[in-house]
């Protein structure tokens, strides 16, 4: 499955430099991984944010938000995040935020 190349470009230049962030090809995309813990990743056209499940209701209220659905059923502590979501750094770099903000609070794995 293709992702889009610069989208997965333009969040690996976000996160270069912080610690404990590790790239790995996941759903037919790419993942990006911080101290173990899935925190966000580019799937398709879309980028994918691990919430959490007490930020998941008020991502959802976001602009271009919507549940992430593999299986048929909503995984409720990740959202995608359509393209009009991502036009600018700020825009990717705020959710990015919200990501690392629920994964460091995660013990990390090895």
């Amino acid at each position: 499955m293709a992702y889009d190349k610069k989208l997965a470009q333009r969040v690996r230049k976000i996160l270069a430099g912080r610690a404990g962030v590790v790239e790995k090809a996941m759903f037919g995309g790419v993942c990006f991984m911080v101290n173990g813990n899935m925190c966000c990743g580019v799937t398709n056209d879309d980028l994918m944010v691990r919430v959490g499940p007490d930020a998941y209701d008020k991502a959802l209220k976001q602009p271009h938000a919507r549940p992430m659905d593999f299986t048929g059923h909503a995984l409720k502590s990740m959202v995608f995040v359509g393209p009009g979501g991502c036009r600018t750094d700020d825009d990717i770099r705020a959710w990015l935020d919200r990501g690392m903000e629920f994964v460091l609070g995660l013990p990390g794995k090895k």
